[in-house]
């Protein structure tokens, strides 16, 4: 639990930064990708799965789903149906079904079946966006170009103050001028394990938060107003003393 200080967060986010990563790091030292994967496929095949849906859940379904499908070919070449049917407990099953196969089609007839290595080429794959690609380059290619945006990072950034942007481009844009670059692949992580921790959606736990004292959106002030969504919060955590 933070101390009872006065709370003063620093105005300027580009002083901010360092001080969270710094302060998360410490926290969740061991942080770092929960999605289970052996190659570049596997891995690119789990984030497609994981939009909408708990890392938990695309693990549970990839550790059968690899065992059947071990090479774009099988993909490429599954009846939609039945690879719908295979990953029926994901999100939109039917719509990632669709993206895997005409992916893994682009790959065997433009890639020679690899997954390519740019942030160009891989967001021409069929719904592979930006976000995809930042995982499957940093993870698979270990080439770092920007940083992987997701709901807990979309939440905290703005939360935090880090941004006002409300698009993942023009979030991750903002972030790429003010994180350290050196912390860019560690930041996504430690921003998700914070917030499925402690600075969750919808009642965040501002009164254990090692961010609390630099947080502009802490329930521990009064009239306090959530930076993500714009809105009071239904009522402080803390009355002033």
């Amino acid at each position: 639990m933070v101390d009872e200080v006065s709370h003063s967060p620093m105005e300027d986010p580009d002083d901010r930064a360092p001080i969270i990563v710094e302060r998360l790091t410490e926290e969740y030292p061991d942080s770092t990708i929960s999605l289970r994967y052996s190659s570049r496929l596997e891995l690119l095949v789990a984030v497609v799965l994981s939009a909408q849906c708990t890392d938990k859940r695309v693990n549970k379904v990839t550790s059968e789903l690899f065992k059947k499908y071990t090479a774009p070919e099988d993909y490429a070449d599954a009846d939609v149906d039945e690879l719908a049917d295979d990953i029926y407990s994901i999100t939109y099953h039917n719509q990632k079904a669709g993206y895997l196969r005409d992916a893994c089609r682009v790959m065997v007839e433009e890639y020679d079946g690899e997954v390519p290595d740019t942030m160009d080429d891989l967001i021409s794959l069929p719904g592979i966006g930006r976000k995809t690609a930042n995982v499957v380059l940093q993870h698979g290619h270990d080439i770092i170009e920007g940083i992987v945006v997701d709901t807990h990072v979309q939440r905290l950034a703005r939360r935090l103050g880090l941004t006002e942007a409300r698009t993942p481009r023009a979030i991750e844009a903002e972030l790429m001028e003010i994180v350290p670059e050196d912390a860019w692949v560690q930041f996504t992580h430690l921003l998700i394990d914070h917030g499925r921790a402690v600075c969750t959606a919808r009642s965040p736990s501002c009164d254990e938060c090692v961010l609390e004292d630099i947080c502009p959106s802490s329930r521990c002030t009064p009239d306090a107003v959530d930076l993500a969504s714009g809105e009071p919060w239904d009522a402080p955590i803390r009355s002033p003393e």
